[in-house]
């Protein structure tokens, strides 16, 4: 069983956490929802499309002009208390490595953590036990925060993945986080090149097996631009495969972009698995 905030999730139950940033320069939607009316559009229209986490984030993934915890904050508190004013069910994510910032949104009502730089403040996880809130344990490569990987190398990128998510998760516990709160992620595009994006999830059923549940945030990566040779607005075909896939393996929570094309294909997928009933099923029958 996964617990966040008020929701419990079966160990079957697909999860989709919707990405809502509050960043001018994004990757991927390049501002939209840096304004405050449109933040709260795009959580209102993920809620409605089946999203049962939103990920707030204050601070773009790569490289960019410099964010101040102060800024970072400013970016993401208030938004968080409006968020949880106005959506009281909802799990609130914020996507944060810097444990002054984890402090000041879990106040305002955050229920997880998203650590997506793999542990570089440890004093996160301590911030995450204090709150009794959730924590997502992810596989950076030892990676600084806001840098692109150049030449890494693995021997076994699956191997060194497990002992870096295990290693956080085992201590986030220890520190007092609530066990079924940590998620572990394999943290694609993280330190990683294509490559080893691409093995991380054909062999993502090793992190399944470890009892901890997975996390992928897969929409629209470069990992997957390399792969079709596609530009970011022209992935999300790779990015549904590469879901179903995960799905099929056994990830449980996505985060995402496009939240109704992602709930579709977990649907079908864990109607095929035999973990979901079809919606209708009338064919032969009448």
């Amino acid at each position: 069983m996964l617990r966040l905030g008020r929701r419990e999730f079966a160990a079957h139950e697909p999860v989709i956490m919707a990405i809502v940033n509050r960043t001018p320069d994004s990757f991927y939607d390049r501002g939209a929802t840096f304004g405050d009316e449109p933040a709260l559009a795009r959580v209102e229209q993920a809620v409605a499309e089946g999203a049962a986490i939103i990920d707030v984030g204050g601070v773009k993934a790569g490289p960019g002009d410099e964010v101040s915890a102060a800024e970072e904050a400013r970016r993401t508190v208030g938004f968080v208390a409006e968020v949880r004013r106005r959506f009281p069910d909802v799990v609130i994510s914020v996507d944060t490595w810097r444990h002054e910032v984890g402090e000041a949104v879990c106040e305002a009502g955050a229920d997880l953590l998203n650590d997506a730089w793999g542990g570089v403040d440890p004093k996160l996880a301590e911030v995450a036990a204090r709150y009794g809130v959730g924590l997502v344990c992810t596989h950076a490569g030892g990676a600084e925060p806001r840098t692109r990987p150049h030449r890494v190398t693995y021997e076994d990128v699956v191997a060194d993945i497990l002992q870096v998510t295990l290693g956080l998760a085992e201590r986030a516990v220890g520190l007092g986080v609530p066990r079924e709160s940590v998620l572990i992620d394999p943290g694609h595009d993280f330190g990683k090149n294509t490559r080893h994006s691409l093995e991380a999830t054909r062999r993502l059923g090793e992190m399944v097996e470890t009892g901890w549940p997975v996390l992928v945030s897969l929409s629209n990566k470069d990992f997957v631009g390399e792969t079709l040779d596609r530009p970011v607005k022209e992935r999300l075909i790779g990015t549904l495969a590469t879901t179903a896939v995960s799905a099929w393996l056994g990830a449980q929570v996505y985060r995402v972009h496009e939240v109704a094309e992602t709930r579709q294909v977990l649907d079908m997928v864990a109607a095929i698995a035999g973990h979901r009933e079809p919606t209708v099923a009338r064919r032969g029958l009448a």
